[in-house]
């Protein structure tokens, strides 16, 4: 069973047999909570309150939370030796998809055959996407949000013009978000010259 208030997702335990599988939860969008404010700080204790008395581990997911003294709880000076945030939460970062070492183009090829296992249409045959991994890639950057959103609009472009597969000619029809497009042009010459490829040695 799941629980939606607001932002804030978590789901109750699972039991199998006698293993008690832990609770995970997710908070995304916690840009928003201006800690320099009364109404965030309430935010921010709200959520120190969740993690003390439900039995669910939880992920906060955004970008520049340090830049914003989120783990300060938005404190200066002497008084960031006040915050909780920061001996409370563990942060873990995630990078953008690299293909300048052969474990990069690893992770990166991996990410699209994982994806193509869960593609449901039609026409769509294996190897695709993987076909197709450096364009993928000079389309988003290698970043994780931007390579499902041009998967998923792709899906929809190709369910709605009837060609049920995720081809080059359904890819180009898609717009993607601006920063995305900006790198692209850097990014597509780069490649036409081979100085970055997602293809390893051995092809696999």
């Amino acid at each position: 069973m799941s629980h939606r208030r607001e932002h804030v997702l978590y789901g109750s335990s699972q039991f199998r047999a006698d293993v008690r599988a832990p609770a995970v939860g997710k908070v995304d969008d916690i840009h928003f909570i201006d800690l320099d404010r009364r109404d965030g700080l309430a935010v921010s204790n709200h959520l120190k309150w969740l993690a003390n008395e439900l039995p669910v581990t939880f992920i906060y997911v955004d970008v520049g939370l340090a830049e914003r003294r989120f783990f300060a709880d938005g404190l200066t000076g002497k008084n960031v030796a006040l915050a909780q945030t920061a001996r409370r939460w563990t942060r873990l970062g995630v990078e953008p998809f690299r293909l300048d070492t052969d474990e990069g183009r690893r992770h990166w090829r991996s990410l699209l055959k994982t994806s193509e296992h869960r593609l449901v249409l039609t026409d769509h045959r294996p190897g695709m996407l993987l076909r197709n991994a450096d364009y993928f890639f000079e389309r988003t950057s290698g970043h994780i949000g931007s390579y499902f959103t041009l998967l998923m609009r792709a899906c929809y472009r190709a369910i709605r013009i009837g060609t049920e597969a995720v081809t080059r000619e359904v890819l180009d029809g898609v717009r993607l978000d601006e920063a995305s497009e900006q790198a692209r042009q850097q990014l597509a010459v780069a490649m036409a010259h081979g100085k970055i490829t997602s293809a390893l040695g051995d092809a696999s």
